[in-house]
């Protein structure tokens, strides 16, 4: 399985890019980061998912 590197990412991903990396759809990952289940900021009417915040979730047991 491919690990995931998250230092050479960008500090804030496109939830549809986001979405891609978690293996889920887009809808999905709009919801989560509605929900707050997904760690997002909006700027200027758009959604983005905090990597670092995204990293944290994905390696916790």
């Amino acid at each position: 399985m491919h690990k995931l590197n998250f230092d050479e990412m960008p500090l804030l991903l496109e939830v549809p890019k986001a979405a891609k990396l978690l293996g889920i759809s887009r809808s999905a990952a709009y919801r989560l980061a509605s929900s707050g289940d997904i760690p997002s900021k909006r700027l200027g009417g758009r959604i983005y998912v905090i990597t670092a915040r995204l990293a944290e979730l994905v390696e916790s047991p």
